[in-house]
């Protein structure tokens, strides 16, 4: 792949559409330095691109086939995880498949630019963790209902027919803690069972479009 000059050529990459374009308006503002490639699988790519942003909600984060594609398509340089979960055992194994960044969900949008600047100048960055209860300034399904980010990933877990026990291994989170955050967001969206709030996930943008994924996977 040809090194070019001028801004970095970025793809955004959830199963979510909400979730990319609220990061590309993000992004927005940086255009001189960081370029939204491809949001859309429905209009093929253009250029090859320098980074692939990989949003994980929702996403199965211990399953790493996703990230892998990624990796191993030619048309992305680089492979980047946009994140808030950094359990130790997340943030090694994307290290050992061989992404280039590891950042976080607490980043501004000035830092988010910064990171790619410094993973695409060959840098491999690793956000700091952060305990801090700082709102993405991205978007995601749920958050106009007052949804937090974490409690609608676990909507969209549920959504999709996780258990529990599954929900908390996928998100490194203990049991007892995923039920906190069910009785949560049961409070938020006005419901009293797990059928209520699928029916209501489903209804409100909470099941997956796999077509990104698939696209990067190779597929059309």
């Amino acid at each position: 792949m040809t090194e070019r000059t001028g801004p970095i050529h970025l793809a955004l990459v959830d199963d979510y559409d909400v979730v990319v374009v609220g990061v590309a308006t993000m992004l927005e503002p940086y255009r001189d330095r960081v370029v939204v490639a491809e949001i859309d699988t429905n209009k093929p790519l253009v250029d090859d691109v320098d980074i692939a942003l990989y949003d994980s909600f929702a996403q199965p984060e211990s399953d790493h086939d996703e990230v892998k594609a990624l990796i191993d398509n030619p048309r992305a340089r680089r492979v980047v995880i946009y994140t808030w979960n950094f359990h130790p055992d997340l943030v090694s194994m994307a290290r050992d498949l061989g992404v280039q960044g590891y950042l976080s969900k607490a980043l501004t949008a000035r830092e988010l630019v910064t990171a790619l600047e410094s993973v695409h100048a060959g840098e491999q960055v690793v956000s700091e963790p952060t305990t801090r209860a700082t709102a993405t300034p991205g978007d995601w399904p749920g958050r106009t209902e007052g949804l937090t980010e974490r409690e609608s990933e676990i909507l969209a877990l549920i959504t999709q027919g996780k258990s529990n026990a599954e929900v908390a291994a996928l998100t490194y989170l203990s049991p007892n803690t995923v039920k906190s955050y069910i009785r949560q967001l049961y409070r938020k969206i006005d419901v009293e069972s797990r059928t209520q709030a699928v029916l209501w996930g489903v209804h409100h943008g909470f099941l997956p479009d796999h077509r990104r994924i698939d696209h990067w996977r190779g597929g059309p």
